[in-house]
C-alpha cells in the first residue's frame, strides 16, 4: 500500500511499516500546502493519508477525495506514543476506504 505520512508525524515511523511504500509530506515537497489541496495531490499517488489531525474530517469533505484517511489517536505525535499503535494501524489498513476516515486508537 502507498502511504503518505502527514508532516506532524515523525518520519522515523515509516521504519515500522514493512511492506508498504511510505513517503512523508515534506519529502514530497508539500509541507506548506493546506489540507484540501494536499489531499487532492495525495489521492493521485497514494492509497492512504496518515495523520494525527483529529479535526481533518470536520474541516474537509472527505467523500470527495479518492484517498483513505487514517487518524492515529495517541497521547501525542511523538514517536514513542505512535509506535504502540502500529499493529492496530496495520490491521486497519486493509479496511480503510477512500473518502472515509479510519480512526486508530
Amino acid at each position: 500500500m502507498r502511504l503518505l505520512l502527514d508532516e506532524c508525524i515523525d518520519r522515523r515511523l515509516a521504519r515500522e511499516l514493512p511492506g508498504h511504500r511510505v513517503c512523508t509530506v515534506p519529502q514530497r515537497g508539500w509541507a506548506t500546502i493546506k489540507n484540501g489541496l494536499l489531499l487532492r495531490l495525495a489521492e493521485a499517488e497514494f492509497d492512504a493519508f496518515i495523520t494525527v489531525d483529529r479535526n481533518l474530517s470536520f474541516q474537509q469533505n472527505l467523500p470527495k477525495f479518492e484517498i483513505a484517511v487514517v487518524v492515529l489517536r495517541a497521547k501525542s505525535n511523538r514517536l514513542e506514543d505512535l509506535k504502540p499503535l502500529v499493529p492496530r494501524w496495520l490491521a486497519a489498513l486493509p479496511e480503510a476506504k477512500a473518502g472515509r476516515v479510519t480512526v486508530v486508537v
